[in-house]
């Protein structure tokens, strides 16, 4: 009888977990809204009930009975993941982790509590909040709270400009579940990612990508190169500060992606960490290439309770992605 796996949320990045699975022969039991749902027709059973729909989720597990509970490359979708996983008895995060890898102003709070070093930063629900920034540092980083993928990010250079500042907010503010805005004191340096892999609290980073922004103001994401040609020493400094933010955030299980930077006099500092794979090919197709390593197939194997196999499937290769954009 085949082993049935819940994979939560059906675009093109769940897809590629979709047809690992299927190629792997598991049962593949798929929930996430219709629209857009390119792999509804790849999965052996297809539910179009919302990721964000957990009870509704949940009482549909009860009778599937599943192995596992998976997800990649959403923030939103690991919220689920780690909620059935943990009504169900299957392998996850607790629900701590959850609230505190899901929410930059939580994070910045589990990171300061745990000796990872933050910038200055605050949380606002509003523009007339502003006084709690006036003695901030500039450059600073406005964000939503609770979303990723470079979503309505801007740096603001001049405190006294009123106008960019308030709009800055207003759209972080609005972007965001929750309605709320942090903002934090710009960090300096080159920008990074580490993959890695967790099973019952040992983490293994997999290798570093290089990002490729559009920079100032919105650092929008355009490419990302695998290996990301640092030295060994510095890798072995990265792998440190990686693993104590993950412990800070209690992530025991899965795939993570930690977002740094290496400032000027090459000290690392973390900016945020998914407990999930990278998005924008990085962890479903970019790892595989660089490391040889199965990097989805791993996803599966810890969500089943197993040990991630770390048999090099492809010989490694240097691996690039870069992304069309209009001026828009």
């Amino acid at each position: 009888m085949k082993e049935k796996l819940v994979i939560i949320g059906a675009n093109d990045f769940q897809n590629q977990l979709i047809l690992k699975a299927k190629s792997l022969g598991y049962e593949t039991h798929v929930f996430a809204w219709e629209e857009g749902a390119v792999g509804a027709k790849y999965a052996d059973f297809f539910y179009p009930i919302s990721i964000v729909e957990k009870e509704q989720i949940l009482k549909k597990c009860k009778e599937i009975k599943p192995d596992a509970v998976i997800s990649v490359a959403s923030d939103l979708a690991t919220i689920t993941v780690n909620y059935l996983t943990n009504n169900l008895g299957l392998t996850g995060n607790s629900l701590e982790c959850t609230k505190i890898s899901t929410n930059k102003y939580e994070m910045r709070k589990a990171f300061k509590e745990n000796g990872v070093a933050v910038p200055q930063f605050v949380e606002l629900t509003s523009f007339e909040e502003i006084s709690k920034i006036k003695n901030m540092k500039t450059p600073i980083i406005v964000k939503p709270t609770d979303r990723s993928g470079s979503r309505s990010i801007t740096k603001i250079e001049d405190l006294t400009k009123i106008d960019e500042l308030k709009n800055a907010i207003s759209e972080a503010i609005n972007t965001s579940f929750e309605k709320k805005s942090i903002v934090e004191e710009y960090i300096v340096g080159d920008e990074f990612s580490a993959e890695c892999i967790s099973y019952e609290g040992n983490h293994i980073l997999l290798t570093v990508t290089r990002k490729q922004t559009t920079g100032a103001p919105h650092f929008i994401e355009t490419g990302h190169i695998q290996p990301a040609g640092l030295s060994k020493e510095m890798i072995s400094k990265i792998e440190k500060e990686v693993v104590k933010g993950l412990n800070s955030l209690k992530i025991k299980n899965g795939a993570s992606h930690t977002e740094f930077k290496i400032t000027p006099n090459g000290d690392i500092k973390i900016i945020e960490i998914g407990a999930r794979m990278g998005g924008d090919c990085i962890g479903s197709d970019l790892v595989q290439i660089s490391t040889g390593y199965d990097f989805l197939k791993m996803v599966i194997d810890v969500g089943l309770g197993n040990k991630p196999d770390f048999t090099k499937v492809v010989k490694p290769k240097k691996a690039i992605v870069k992304f069309i954009f209009t001026e828009k």
